[in-house]
């Protein structure tokens, strides 16, 4: 494979249309949710030295960029994407590395942050120190929640009162780092997944049966 991951600049901008397409594509095919992004938006995180792009020499391979929430006590490593002719290939990890080094160089103190519904996500983070938390433990900013309007799946996420969602919130916090052995991260990991697809399925039988006392 000869892609490259490099921190993405101005220079990178005539990809910021594809990667919202990208984007957008990605959460149909997994029948998913994820907040929208334009390409405006895409911009600023290049211009401003916050996102990281893969190329297979002009070809967009992949992409993801970093949120600054409350004043830089949390930064978020969001929009990770793979285009599907480079999937299968341990591309993600890689994106996800050169994004966690990036957050980490330039926000040395902060929190590191996500939300996903991908286990595979959730590994590559947990490789990397984060550890899987409930939402509280995550920045309370309501813009970055705000951002979550986009997603089909927001309702959910209101009518629960943000507690939880079909997301799962995993934290590095940097004076706290996960030092457990690889297999008994993976393991929890795991776990904890389960745990939320069961709570989450089980928020949405009640909603459903409330909807229907209702019509």
């Amino acid at each position: 494979m000869s892609v490259t991951v490099e921190y993405a600049n101005s220079e990178h901008f005539k990809y910021a249309q594809p990667i919202c397409d990208l984007i957008e594509a990605a959460a149909k095919q997994r029948g998913t949710g994820i907040a929208k992004r334009e390409p405006e938006y895409i911009k600023t995180k290049m211009r401003n030295g916050n996102a990281v792009i893969a190329l297979d020499g002009v070809n967009l391979a992949g992409f993801c960029y970093i949120e600054i929430w409350e004043n830089k006590k949390y930064v978020a490593n969001s929009g990770l994407i793979v285009h599907w002719d480079y999937r299968g290939m341990g591309l993600a990890k890689k994106i996800k590395a050169k994004a966690f080094e990036l957050s980490k160089k330039k926000y040395p103190n902060s929190k590191l942050f996500g939300i996903t519904t991908s286990l595979p996500v959730m590994k590559i983070n947990s490789e990397l120190g984060y550890k899987p938390v409930t939402f509280s433990e995550l920045t309370q900013d309501d813009t970055f929640w705000n951002g979550c309007r986009s997603c089909p799946n927001f309702d959910i996420l209101t009518r629960n009162e943000r507690r939880n969602c079909l997301c799962t919130g995993m934290l590095y916090d940097p004076a706290k780092p996960n030092t457990n052995p690889k297999p008994v991260r993976e393991k929890n990991v795991k776990k904890f997944y389960r745990w939320v697809q069961i709570k989450t399925q089980s928020f949405l039988k009640v909603m459903g049966n409330a909807k229907s006392l209702l019509s």
